[in-house]
């Protein structure tokens, strides 16, 4: 498991703005995976910099991950926190559904 964070302590309270924990399930080294992976970390430092910890999970490497979170396609973006938990499918290209997932259809 990857685990990218992007938490600096003097750019505010956490207590005036959310981390955004997000979980990314991919599946190895594909293009779909890869192209996943390049656009949530865009949209992360784009609009939750300093905001967020996201862990990439490869479902080739821990296979009983997928069957344990009920996986049917991939790459899938889980929102765990703050709540409610989203969970987006696809290689994430489209930023607005993104954003919408994330709770930040406004910005």
């Amino acid at each position: 498991m990857l685990q990218v964070s992007s938490n600096d302590p003097m750019k505010g309270s956490p207590h005036t703005r959310p981390i955004y924990m997000l979980q990314l399930f991919i599946t190895g080294a594909s293009p779909n995976s890869i192209n996943a992976i390049n656009n949530v970390r865009a949209i992360c430092e784009a609009y939750l910099p300093d905001q967020y910890s996201l862990d990439i999970i490869d479902v080739y490497q821990k296979p009983w991950i997928a069957a344990s979170e009920q996986l049917t396609a991939l790459p899938a973006l889980f929102k765990l926190s703050p709540l409610p938990v989203q969970k987006m499918i696809g290689n994430m290209s489209d930023t607005q559904k993104v954003l919408k997932g994330l709770h930040l259809g406004n910005v």
